[in-house]
């Protein structure tokens, strides 16, 4: 029976923590914090989620007015409390291929390149140990994640995401290896051998995630792993199928999916080099009557499209290069040629402009480029980010929607006049003058089931879903899952 220690307001007198690191990347760290997360709030536990450092362009926006990693706001729902910027200290949101744009508690600190950031990243650690100890002072668990593998010795002199972190809080870690990539085995004893004594001293035990079949087939290597290494086993962890209907953190976990019951509304996405806050597609992948194409580099937009979805990105100027590059402009012209419709959000309703300037070198060196030409605005890029959750309507309709905003950018221009959006400062977004092209800069406008509803009927098809709960009943299931196959109240001794 689990037992723990309260203070007098109902929380533990110095929260205890245990971390969760991988064997590499994809692992399943994110998935297995969530779960967790859920099943111990389910024991009636305040739980919070904890990643000292995550790098990912799929952000979330919290209330207090920051941004954090969406697998951390995932992992927030999942302990059903608030997302806050503490939950994720720092943030790296690759626009590069070797640079990327710093966040600091939840702010923009600057762009660094990835030498410079590794020569900074001793300056860092005091500020994950102040997010780190408000998350203790007001849970019963902190449940850390960490980032890629602590296997990377390369890394290890300045890490403060694996390690580095567990040392300096004094924080047990839980090793997860990844079956389902084979040689589960030599994942975790092999990360022992490399480790340095006093990191494996951070190391109270292992899991094996993602097993297929019948796990009692996994007996012997479990045990050989432990006798290897002395670490205990807190569990085997079956496959998780419900993994698809929680939101990817990556667009390559993202399902793409046909619609069920035959011919559905067909959204194609093109995948661009520096997608971002793709989240938008989730609720679409959820929904029986939409079929969602994820179209990857070297491949034409399929023909049969009925809408073209331009989502958010971190390097618009670049991520239009490559557009063209891949000839999807072209495909974009044409599917409007013949009456398609097209949907640009955040950096994909940029690109659809006259125009996209970039004076100050936010995303790179001094640029401009002529944009698709499909509305008749333009933007100019400014250094001030827009981090704004909001509530607001649709234009005509009058249905209510949630969404978020988190750009860098200013649009103007005749189309801003027909704006389809309004969340009580006047109509915002844009639509061509035929009404077959719009943008806006509202992110997870999809996640409201009424105005999904809606746009799904101007199609024709009618929406099967209600997207939240879905997510609701699958952390649930989530839980339950590891409350079956992990020793949970281990897990809890374990944790200090």
């Amino acid at each position: 029976m689990l037992q723990f220690a309260r203070g007098k307001k109902g929380h533990c007198m110095r929260g205890k923590a245990i971390m969760i690191q991988g064997t590499g990347t994809n692992t399943g760290k994110s998935m297995l914090v969530a779960g967790l997360a859920r099943a111990f709030a389910n024991r009636g536990l305040q739980v919070r989620p904890f990643k000292p450092q995550n790098m990912s362009n799929n952000a979330a926006v919290t209330p207090d007015g920051g941004e954090i990693g969406r697998a951390q706001a995932l992992q927030a729902l999942a302990a059903r409390v608030p997302p806050h910027v503490d939950m994720n200290p720092i943030l790296l949101k690759p626009q590069t291929s070797t640079g990327a744009q710093v966040i600091i508690q939840g702010q923009v600190a600057g762009t660094q390149e990835a030498r410079e950031f590794g020569r900074n990243r001793d300056a860092l650690m005091p500020r994950v140990l102040e997010s780190f100890e408000r998350m203790r002072a007001e849970a019963d668990l902190v449940l850390v994640e960490g980032a890629g593998s602590p296997a990377e010795t390369n890394l290890r002199a300045r890490d403060i995401a694996n390690m580095g972190f567990a040392r300096a809080a004094d924080v047990p870690v839980i090793l997860a290896g990844d079956i389902d990539r084979g040689g589960v085995i030599a994942q975790i004893v092999g990360t022992k051998t490399v480790l340095e004594p006093a990191d494996n001293a951070m190391i109270a035990g292992f899991a094996v995630n993602k097993f297929r079949g019948d796990v009692t087939l996994f007996d012997e290597g479990r045990d050989d792993i432990a006798a290897r290494t002395g670490w205990p086993c807190l569990g085997v962890v079956p496959w998780f199928d419900g993994a698809g209907k929680l939101p990817a953190e990556d667009v390559m976990d993202l399902p793409a999916r046909a619609a069920s019951g035959g011919r559905g509304l067909k959204v194609v996405v093109p995948r661009l080099p520096r997608i971002s806050n793709f989240d938008d597609l989730d609720p679409l992948a959820a929904e029986p009557g939409i079929e969602l194409c994820i179209a990857g580099p070297g491949n034409p937009l399929p023909l049969d499209a009925d809408v073209i979805l331009l989502t958010g990105s971190k390097a618009t100027l670049a991520d239009l290069a490559a557009l063209r590059a891949e000839g999807w402009d072209q495909d974009i012209l044409s599917h409007v040629r013949y009456g398609g419709q097209v949907l640009g959000l955040c950096g994909g309703y940029q690109i659809l402009g006259r125009q996209i300037s970039d004076p100050g070198g936010i995303e790179g060196p001094p640029a401009s480029a002529p944009g698709l030409g499909l509305l008749d605005v333009e933007t100019v890029l400014v250094p001030v980010k827009e981090l704004a959750l909001r509530e607001g309507v649709s234009t005509g309709d009058n249905i209510p929607l949630t969404g978020y905003e988190i750009h860098m950018g200013r649009t103007t221009g005749p189309d801003c006049a027909r704006g389809w959006l309004d969340f009580g400062k006047g109509p915002e977004g844009a639509v061509s003058a035929d009404g077959l092209v719009r943008g806006c800069y509202q992110h997870g406008i999809f996640s409201s089931d009424a105005f999904r509803a809606s746009w799904m009927k101007g199609f024709g098809q009618q929406s099967q879903a209600s997207y939240a709960a879905g997510v609701e009943e699958t952390l649930d299931a989530l839980a339950t899952h590891l409350e079956q196959c992990m020793d949970l109240d281990l897990l809890w001794r374990l944790a200090r």
